[in-house]
């Protein structure tokens, strides 16, 4: 078993319900943790990971951060079956003046 790390990623994404949120993107800092089974020497290659949470944020428009992990994580399920267990948080890291908020989900296959 192989765990792929991505941390801190920084994105500028449109996610929210608040007014001001659906308007201009804000930044959003994403942790995923995926645990896979390599198949026939075939790796995930976690560049595009990355490139693929990053499309998904950017063109999405999410109104919850529970439907963007939601979403990506069935996408990453669904593009790489060698994923075993997952672990994806998203984080606003602007959104309040005296903290960080965000929500992590975990998914076991």
């Amino acid at each position: 078993m192989y765990t792929i790390y991505i941390e801190d990623l920084k994105v500028e994404a449109v996610i929210g319900i608040l007014d001001f949120e659906r308007v201009k993107p804000q930044p959003i800092t994403i942790q995923c943790k995926i645990e896979y089974i390599k198949e026939n020497d075939d790796f995930i290659n976690y560049a595009e990971v990355v490139t693929f949470i990053e499309q998904m944020l950017v063109t999405q428009k999410y109104a919850l951060i529970e439907e963007a992990l939601d979403e990506i994580i069935e996408a990453l399920i669904i593009k790489y079956k060698q994923i075993k267990s997952i672990r994806l948080k998203l984080s606003k890291p602007k959104i309040l003046d005296n903290c960080i908020v965000g929500v992590e989900a975990f998914r076991k296959i």
